[in-house]
This record gives structure tokens, sequence and C-alpha cells, in this order.
């Protein structure tokens, strides 16, 4: 028998019983002898101290196990929004998921967020309600929250007994009533089954109706529902099946190119870096370099590939598996191994919205704390890491839980006492319109040995930063970048670098960046003179380097950028308010004083909807304010919405490095950290100095 792997996400609103649901498979699969707690601290994937200590998963995690002919690949992820980017990551490696909801307390905010990223990625997702033996557990409300709430096609695979008693069970249904269920269900995307279905006299087979869901589930247009227990281990067996059959396994060419995603970076006892990675195609191999990152290679050491429950040393991993790679230093969250996957997801999730102050307890533990927080930004590059030239050091945050989670690595792994500023919003910076500069070769003003020309354009919201090249192609500097493709890949991180700050300080986005000019210097004797402000006669014999672009290219956008003009943008926040309809009058006004609009109230029975749209901070105070509006029954979704200007003088932020607009403060930003050229002393090709002109 063949065997398949298939990588499987479980994911849940916090507390909704994921883990432990995880702790219930690996025990039926006979890869633990005893179910871990989560409560003592016991589990097998929540191996962090912290998670231990706080009882919630805070890193992903991965085991593996057997179901029949199918090998599992299980990633155990956070529940908590604050570490929605370890979810995202996970999400990009996914052949199907089960996504938990918790009998008692129904759909939840998180899990109309995940399942929404699911959708947009349409990866194969079962649906599994727990805690059936607590009391308050429900199934028909459960199941009509999940149609509406979620808007899902589902199919209930079953019925429960004795629900909301420790011998509540779940039953997987195979009758009459079911089959035509069943068939309904599936007939409006099989037209075989359609036909068959609205003819009274013609049957479909059992069989053919769960292939029919198989393949239906497999495409993403049905969910199937399972229900249990993970404390009791009812309905698990069933749901266990249902993997197998129902979710589709990898897919990939174990002898084509290799292309591996890496999602996950730990570090090992040593302190050594360890990659997780999803291999799409291909094999790796021990021993043998690899090309990952923006041109980076390096050899890979030792491959560990999961197997029941633990990692085993192999020589290889190939298509379809996930592995741990050791021996690549430079590689990060986000990189490729050989081709890059052009049809993965793209991010699905708001980016941090917060920010704050990092500062140690001790003045002589500044420098540890920079090595620390560099650790930790491997393994979630969001956090952001910044350090300016006064040595503060700030990082970005979803929330308050994710700060005091940092704060207590930073204790117990690495010896670091710390405390945080208040936490502040980030802002973004859009251009307003299109802005111009240029510095020439050799002109009076310019300090080096290259000349440059950009244009900043505005770009549609949420576009990000794009880079073009407005030169003609075949007279760059091949001869510092070997090929053009290079040298648009290392221009472009220059722009992307000097825009982190824009006029007010804040990330400049959503705008095209374009080189409309480009020249430069290979040396060929002749020596070019210009004179100095304070009259001295300067000369510049040496050749053109990278260091030239490098360090010139923030002095013209910046000017480009001034001229272009830019506007503050705050970020939004979507929420979604479900409260008593006694307690309308109250949220309603709450959410005046904070200046949101609010659309008009959704009535069903006792309870109201509301929607409104807030400023981020304002977001959080409604969130503080609403468990007292609404006697503690009011539920709160938050989605991200994008950004707008903000109202009133726009908020600026302390520049964390030297200004470019201010010229001497930038030359001297540069002599003091004594950068040196690196390509002085290169060949000189005898090709004199060579100019594009703009366009």
């Amino acid at each position: 028998m063949r065997q398949r792997t298939l990588n499987l996400g479980i994911l849940a609103h916090v507390d909704a019983g994921k883990t432990t649901l995880t702790e219930r498979l690996l025990y039926a699969a006979g890869v633990i002898d005893e179910i871990g707690s989560v409560d003592a601290g016991t589990t097998q994937t929540d191996s962090l101290a912290l998670e231990r200590q706080r009882g919630i998963t805070i890193k992903s995690a991965v085991v593996s196990f057997a179901i029949d002919d199918v090998t599992v690949n299980l990633i155990d992820t956070p529940g908590h929004p604050d570490f929605i980017a370890e979810v995202e990551r996970v999400l990009s490696v996914l052949d199907g998921a089960v996504l938990v909801i918790s009998a008692v307390e129904g759909v939840q905010p998180q899990t109309r967020v995940l399942m929404r990223a699911l959708q947009r990625l349409r990866i194969p997702t079962l649906l599994f309600v727990n805690k059936i033996d607590r009391p308050g557990a429900s199934d028909e409300p459960v199941l009509q929250a999940i149609s509406e709430r979620l808007a899902l096609a589902i199919v209930p695979m079953g019925s429960t007994r004795a629900l909301g008693t420790r011998a509540a069970d779940f039953v997987l249904a195979d009758d009459a009533t079911s089959r035509a269920g069943l068939a309904e269900a599936l007939a409006e995307r099989d037209e075989g089954i359609l036909a068959a279905f609205v003819e009274d006299d013609v049957g479909v087979s059992y069989r053919r109706l769960r292939e029919a869901l198989a393949t239906q589930t497999k495409r993403a247009l049905v969910h199937p529902v399972f229900f249990g227990s993970a404390i009791t281990g009812a309905g698990v067996q069933p749901l266990m099946a249902g993997i197998a059959e129902l979710l589709p396994a990898a897919v990939g060419d174990v002898d084509g190119p290799v292309s591996a995603g890496v999602f996950k970076i730990e570090r090992g006892a040593a302190g050594e870096k360890v990659a997780y990675v999803r291999m799409f195609s291909g094999t790796v191999r021990a021993r043998e370099r690899v090309r990952f990152g923006r041109d980076r290679e390096d050899k890979v050491t030792a491959i560990g590939v999961f197997e029941r429950g633990s990692v085993a040393r192999r020589t290889s991993t190939s298509a379809g598996e996930i592995g741990k790679l050791w021996g690549l230093d430079e590689i990060r969250i986000g990189d490729w191994i050989g081709a890059v996957r052009t049809d993965g997801p793209h991010r699905q999730f708001t980016p941090p919205t917060l920010e704050s102050v990092v500062v140690a307890g001790s003045p002589d533990d500044r420098a540890r704390l920079h090595v620390a927080l560099g650790q930790l930004a491997e393994q979630d590059p969001l956090i952001n890491v910044r350090q300016d030239d006064f040595n503060e050091m700030s990082v970005s945050l979803y929330g308050e839980v994710q700060k005091e989670v940092i704060q207590a690595t930073l204790a117990s792994d690495f010896g670091i006492d710390v405390a945080f500023r208040q936490t502040t919003t980030i802002f973004i910076e859009r251009p307003v319109g299109t802005g111009e500069a240029v510095e020439v070769l050799f002109g009076a003003t310019n300090p080096y040995v290259a000349g440059v020309g950009l244009r900043v354009d505005r770009a549609p919201p949420g576009s990000g930063v794009e880079f073009r090249l407005g030169v003609d192609i075949r007279s760059v500097p091949l001869y510092i970048y070997k090929t053009a493709e290079s040298f648009m890949e290392t221009v472009a991180q220059y722009v992307g670098g000097a825009l982190r700050e824009g006029l007010s300080g804040w990330e400049v986005t959503d705008c095209v960046v374009t080189l409309n000019a480009c020249e430069y210097f290979v040396g060929d004797g002749a020596k070019r003179r210009s004179r100095s402000t304070s009259g001295r006669i300067q000369v510049r014999a040496s050749r053109t380097t990278a260091a030239d672009f490098r360090k010139l290219t923030p002095l013209v956008l910046m000017r480009a950028l001034e001229r272009a003009g830019t506007v503050v943008c705050e970020p939004m926040i979507r929420v979604s308010m479900e409260i008593p309809t006694d307690a309308v009058g109250a949220v309603l006004a709450a959410v005046a004083r904070l200046g949101g609009a609010v659309e008009t109230p959704s009535l069903r029975g006792d309870l109201a909807t509301i929607e409104t749209v807030l400023p981020a901070a304002r977001a959080q105070d409604l969130q503080r304010q609403l468990p007292g509006l609404s006697g503690g029954e009011g539920v709160v979704e938050t989605n991200f919405s994008g950004y707008q200007p903000v109202s009133g003088a726009p908020p600026a932020r302390r520049s964390r490095t030297a200004n470019p607009l201010n010229r001497d403060e930038y030359m001297m930003h540069l002599a003091r950290r004594a950068i040196r050229p690196t390509n002085r002393n290169q060949r000189q090709d005898g090709l004199g100095t060579q100019s594009v002109p703009p366009g």
C-alpha cells in the first residue's frame, strides 16, 4: 500500500480545545501512551515553558502520526489573536485543515477570522464541534450558527447522543434520511447527483455519494461537520476516518526541481538555526548546497523528518514532506529554497498596528537585548525590531498579551529583564502627488561617484511599494551587480530601506518609485575635478561602487518624496458587536463618543448586531468598554479595515536614523558608521563614464 502524506493544520479560537484534540489524535493513533493536559503543561505540542505556564499555544508545532496509509503531519497553531501571524505562516504549507469549534461557545470571533482565511485560500477544511460533553453544549444551534455566521455549505456527518453529559457521543449517519440530506447538499454542485435526486424512481448509491463528498470537500466546496469531545474521545475515530478519506494528500514531484518554503525558524540546543520547510517539489539532501532567499547559498548539514511523534534524522526530505534543516545560518522565515512558488498565498491578516519601546532593566544588557530581539525576530519577523541612533529598540505588536509573552521570553530564555514603554499606534505615510529628484555624477552637490534620478508616484491603497526601472536595462553597472536582475533587486532594497521613515517618521507605502537616471564611472584614468563649497579643488578618480548607489539613493529619494508630499494614515478597524437588545442605546452612545459611524443595527430575537469602523486605538477603547455596557454578554469581532488619513494635525514619530533631507546630518551619520567601500580594488575596465539619460 503506497503511503500518502497529508500536512494538516488544527485551528481554532483560543480555548476551543485544539491542543487537547491534537493529544487525543496522537493517543488514538498510538503515538503516545497517555494524553497530556493543557492545564498541567504536559502536552506534546506546547513544548515551550511559557506555553506550559500559560496554558496557551504561542508557537506552531509539528507532530506526525499515521491513519492507515496516510502519514499526517499535524501542525498545532496558536488560537489567541495576538499570535495570528504564526497562523498565517502555517496556512501557506497546508493541504487541509480541521477547524475546531466549541459546542458551548459556538462560533467565536477568531473562528470567523480563521474560516475566512481558509476560504480565501481554498484550503479543504473539516469542522469539529468539540466539548459536546460540557453542560450547555448544543448541536443544532451550532450548526445554524456555522451556516449563517461562517456562510458555509456544510454537511453534518452524524448525530449526537446524551449531549451535555460525560456520556455524550457522536454517531455517524447511515440511514435513508441522512443519505437524502447528503444527496441534497451535494446536488447543488454535481449535475449527475442532481438529476438522480429529482427523479423519485432513481436512487444514488451511498458509495457514489461518499465519492462526491470527498471530491467536493477536497475542492473546498463543502465542509463536513463532526461532533465530539477531545477530553473523552467521543467522535474522534470518525474524525480520523474523515481526515484520511476526505482531505487531499500532498502532491509534488520528488524528482523535480527543488522548491521549498520556510515557515518557521527556531534555535537548537547549541544556539544553531533550524529551518522548518514544506517541500513542494524535488528533494533536498544532506551535505548538498542549496540556494535560498536573495542569491544566498549554503550547505545543509543535517535533515530531520517528522515521524510518529518525533523527529527522525534522515539523509533527505522530498516533495510533500515537512522537514527540519540545519546549517543554513542566514535563512529567514518566508525564504524559498530553490524555485519560488508563485501561486502561493499572500498575507491574509492585518499587519501589527501597535508598537512599543523595549528598555533593558540594566544598561549593561543593551547589547544582549539587541541580540535576543534579533533572535525573536527570526521566529516572528513581523515584530520588526528597530534600533535608532539613540540606541532605543522598539517592536511591532498585535496586542498586550504578545507584549507580555515577549517580556517573559526575554527573562526566561535570555536572562534579560525588560520594561515596555506605553504602547502606541503605528501609522503609515502615503504620497499624495508626484515628485522627482536627481543627483548627477560629479555634480557640485553630489558627494558620491554615482548619479541617480528617482520619481515617486502614488499608487492604489494596499498596493505596497513597487520599484520600476526607467532606464535602458543594458546600461546598468553590471561590473558591480553582475546581472540586470541583481541590480534591480539591490536598488529596490535601497529604496525600501529609505522608505522606512517618511516625512513624518512613518513608513511610506502605496507608491511607485521609478529609477529614471543612472550614471556611474569605471575609472578610465581621466580625473574629474569639482570645486567644493569651501573653494578647495577635489580630485575624483575612484570608480563607482555599490556603496555609492546605496548612500546616494536615500538622498535623492527623500527629496523626490518631499516634492510629492505625503499624508499620514491611521489603521482602521471594523468592529462587529453582538449584544442584548436592551444594551443597544448604551453601545450606540459609546460608539458616537468615540467618533464612529454606526450602520443600521440588525435585530434577531433578543440580540442585536452593531457594526462600525473606528481608528485602531478607539476600537480598543470600545472593546474595553463593551463588557460593562452589555452586562458582560456582548461579543465583539474586529477586522482590519485598511488605512485612512488622520483628521487634524498628523502625528509625527521621532526619526530613528539620520534624515537624508538634512544632508550634513546624514553625512555625519555615515561617517560615524565608518562604512568603507568594498569595490575600490576591482579591475578597471577602461569603459570611461557611463550615463543613461532619463526615461
